[in-house]
């Protein structure tokens, strides 16, 4: 879906940022331009951006290897 009308941002493209190594909203911001015009995008955004980033710590923390 379309987060960001005004840069044409869809929630997939910021997931493929955070996948690319963007770890926050700022990052996030700065690759994609959304939330940077009007605005109103940027909640929404936020949240996606937390909800990535929260879903590749975890899965770069599942690969760790625990000694017995």
């Amino acid at each position: 879906m379309y987060v960001c009308l005004c840069k044409g941002v869809s929630d997939r493209k910021i997931r493929e940022s955070v996948e690319g190594g963007a770890r926050s909203w700022r990052e996030v911001q700065q690759e994609t331009g959304c939330g940077t015009q009007c605005g109103k995008c940027a909640s929404v955004g936020k949240t996606i951006t937390r909800e990535a980033v929260k879903a590749a710590v975890m899965a770069s923390a599942n690969d760790l290897a625990y000694a017995v």
